[in-house]
């Protein structure tokens, strides 16, 4: 049995630069360059199925434009035994709140 937990937008601000969590943009590239979560690295949906590399130590927190794509890679991970989140409203409810959005890589 897997866990999925899903988080809000402003919850996400918790795991920003934290040892334990890695948090993946699911967006594609020139989205994630025009701004992202702080400390967040670009993994585009398409390409996770190729990305099994992350650590099993970390808890892999998704984010997606609307929190569709990310709901669907936390699932996934956990199932394979990662902990995982969610975002739910994905960037979108997280730019609104204007948290800790970065357009450096």
């Amino acid at each position: 049995m897997f866990q999925l937990e899903t988080i809000s937008a402003k919850m996400l601000d918790y795991y920003v630069d934290r040892h334990d969590a890695l948090i993946i943009d699911l967006r594609e590239g020139n989205a994630y360059e025009s701004g992202h979560v702080r400390s967040a690295i670009s993994v585009p949906y398409e390409e996770l199925e190729d990305r099994r590399d992350f650590s099993k130590e970390k808890i892999l927190v998704f984010y997606c434009e609307r929190g569709g794509a990310s709901m669907m890679a936390a699932r996934q991970f956990a199932r394979l035994g990662w902990r995982t989140r969610s975002v739910i409203g994905g960037f979108e409810a997280y730019r609104g709140r204007n948290l800790v959005i970065s357009s450096k890589p």
